[in-house]
């Protein structure tokens, strides 16, 4: 029998590369589409001599054209960091909008199966705690944010419309705040930015007074989640995360333990709409899934440090982001 074929946008990203790394594994044909404005041919180039894996550099906010058989179209392409986001805020929103349109589309022409990887930024700044997923969130529209919040609140409602309306076998997850290897050091998000000021001695840069709480999960157990959505007919959103909740300062303290360092906390103003809480309920994963997350935060912490370690100090100290030529 045929091996089931399966498109990612993205796949050359943090998660997607990850998602491509355990569909080879599970002998799935892979084709990730990537136009690597963030993502890098690093992240897969050990699979680019595998038989079953296909790379094409692709911007998704252009048509999407796949000859033959596609099982699955994994819609994992969008500028996911503050830093990438806050900078090009256009092109956020054309992966999310124009990008989940061209996927719905090739799922469509295809008859596949359809997932969104959309995220925990649709409940904005929560007024209810712990989120579920009929929460309609708490967004400032015209905000700094609203180009990443709304590129995915906007993706969630497209998935739903080509539901109804076309019968497309859509699925879509809500993921929180996902860390782990291949991580850029330097992309602005809290757990490399920690790793990174710990490695080279600079201050943990804590914004507020760091009580604003998030839950870490690590990819390995997303990737799990992920695969087990594929597998059943599920069309509603779902959260995907690790409900355990820490503070900003706790995760500072436990870069600190971990990390023989000299690094400081410094606390600077919080930024404009930035979320006091998060952390997701799971409930419905439990149930429908028969999945949660395994791996502890420190363990992961751990697991990501080995990873960040095998870079030079010299390469760390200078991992500036260098974006790829925009098309715009």
């Amino acid at each position: 029998m045929a091996k089931k074929t399966v498109a990612i946008t993205g796949g050359a990203g943090f998660i997607g590369s990850h998602l491509c790394d355990r569909l080879i594994k599970d002998e799935y044909r892979v084709i990730c589409l990537d136009n690597l404005i963030t993502g890098s041919k690093e992240n897969i180039r050990h699979l680019f001599k595998n038989k079953n894996f296909i790379f094409s550099e692709h911007n998704v906010s252009k048509y999407i054209n796949i000859k033959g058989r596609v099982d699955f179209v994994l819609h994992f392409a969008s500028l996911a960091s503050p830093k990438d986001y806050l900078r090009f805020p256009i092109q956020t929103l054309k992966a999310g909008m124009l990008g989940t349109h061209n996927a719905l589309g090739l799922a469509k022409a295809k008859k596949a199966k359809f997932m969104l990887a959309s995220t925990s930024e649709v409940y904005g700044d929560p007024d209810v705690h712990p989120q579920t997923e009929e929460y309609w969130g708490n967004v400032n529209p015209i905000g700094q944010r609203s180009c990443y919040d709304e590129s995915k609140r906007s993706a969630e409602a497209l998935v739903m419309a080509y539901l109804r309306m076309h019968k497309i076998n859509t699925r879509i997850i809500r993921i929180f705040n996902t860390y782990g290897p291949r991580m850029r050091i330097n992309d602005g998000r809290v757990v490399p930015n920690f790793i990174y000021q710990a490695l080279t001695n600079k201050p943990l840069t804590v914004y507020g007074k760091g009580a604003q709480t998030r839950s870490f999960c690590y990819v390995t157990d997303l990737i799990e989640g992920i695969i087990k959505l594929m597998n059943i007919n599920y069309n509603l959103p779902l959260n995907l995360g690790n409900p355990k909740e820490f503070t900003i300062c706790e995760l500072a303290g436990l870069i600190k333990e971990i990390i023989p360092t000299r690094s400081k906390i410094v606390y600077k103003p919080l930024p404009a709409d930035d979320p006091k809480q998060r952390q997701p309920d799971i409930s419905k994963a439990k149930k429908i899934l028969g999945w949660q997350p395994e791996i502890q935060l420190k363990q992961g912490l751990m697991q990501t440090l080995e990873w960040f370690r095998v870079l030079s100090l010299d390469k760390l100290k200078n991992n500036d982001i260098k974006y790829n030529k925009l098309d715009l």
